[in-house]
């Protein structure tokens, strides 16, 4: 069996790109950080427009009727930028929750944003202290936590601003298995995206850095470590776009293993070309390498997903 995107999945893809290129994302991203959110909230804005949050919810809410393919697809420019914000939840995992239908048009148009909590593989909310609404995924009930008080946590990534959040959970009903699988998916999509940004600009860097008279990448290691990289970040592909179309838990967690072991590859490579360079702030690598580090523990660690796959 072959799997190739759509035309109109690399348009989606291209138009993403664009628009988060021409943005000034890593701005955004380091206001974020600071607790400055207002640029950040107009990058939001503007990926609202281009139909990301609305992808998986349906039209009669507002959204678009898409499915996982369109979500991995949106991931995917959003980990290779290094979006902040709370999209997984907003766009992956709230609109999977029946009960919180809702939200849904307000969530769909950009004008709300949700965070979520599914204890104990997603202890921490999110961006709490700025989403209109927070959900808490608790042994297959879903509820509202209404008049939050959230309690920000140090994060390895200051862009991922993570808090517990304590207040009255109102009950919602039951909540699909789905629901966390889209967040787990949608987390290897990110991974894939930063690793992909990360031999990217590895890759750019070895041809302008000299060393010795000659450029880094005509060194045979160098070529070697980039090589490796590539491979690893073309073998995840499949297995998350495969996991987008079957929707299988078990597909689901081996592409979140997968995702996170490639991108943890790219990381340590960039890291490597780059030299001293790529342990400034002032450089955009450190956002991909904190990133990275975060989303490889997001929404269940390796541990978590391997036994995962082992149970199935």
């Amino acid at each position: 069996m072959r799997f190739a995107l759509s035309a109109e999945h690399r348009d989606f893809a291209t138009s993403l790109h664009d628009y988060l290129a021409g943005a000034d994302t890593p701005a955004a991203a380091r206001a974020w950080a600071h607790g400055r959110h207002e640029p950040g909230l107009k990058l939001l804005r503007g990926l609202a427009e281009l139909g990301v949050p609305a992808l998986l919810i349906d039209e009669a809410h507002g959204g678009l009727g898409a499915g996982p393919v369109d979500l991995v697809v949106a991931f995917e420019a959003l980990g290779y930028h290094a979006v902040p914000g709370p999209l997984v939840e907003t766009a992956a995992v709230a609109p999977a929750v029946p009960a919180a239908q809702a939200w849904w048009p307000a969530l769909a148009s950009g004008e709300a944003l949700a965070t979520v909590v599914a204890p104990p593989q997603v202890p921490l909310a999110l961006d709490a202290d700025i989403a209109d609404v927070v959900l808490a995924l608790r042994d297959g009930e879903a509820h509202e936590i209404r008049a939050a008080r959230p309690e920000p946590v140090r994060s390895i990534d200051p862009a991922r601003r993570l808090f517990r959040v304590d207040g009255a959970a109102v009950s919602l009903g039951p909540v699909p298995e789905r629901a966390f699988d889209l967040g787990v998916l949608a987390v290897a999509a990110q991974l894939l995206g930063a690793g992909q940004w990360l031999l990217d600009a590895s890759v750019a860097y070895a041809k302008q850095r000299s060393q010795y008279g000659r450029l880094i990448g005509e060194y045979q290691a160098i070529k070697h470590l980039l090589a490796d990289v590539a491979t690893h970040l073309e073998l995840t592909r499949p297995l998350v776009r495969g996991a987008a179309v079957t929707g299988s838990p078990q597909d689901i967690s081996a592409a979140k293993v997968k995702a996170a072991d490639a991108a943890y590859l790219a990381a340590r490579t960039a890291l490597q070309v780059h030299g001293a360079i790529g342990y400034t702030a002032e450089h955009d690598l450190g956002l991909r390498l904190t990133k990275v580090r975060a989303l490889t523990g997001a929404w269940g660690d390796g541990g978590f997903h391997r036994e995962r796959v082992l149970a199935r």
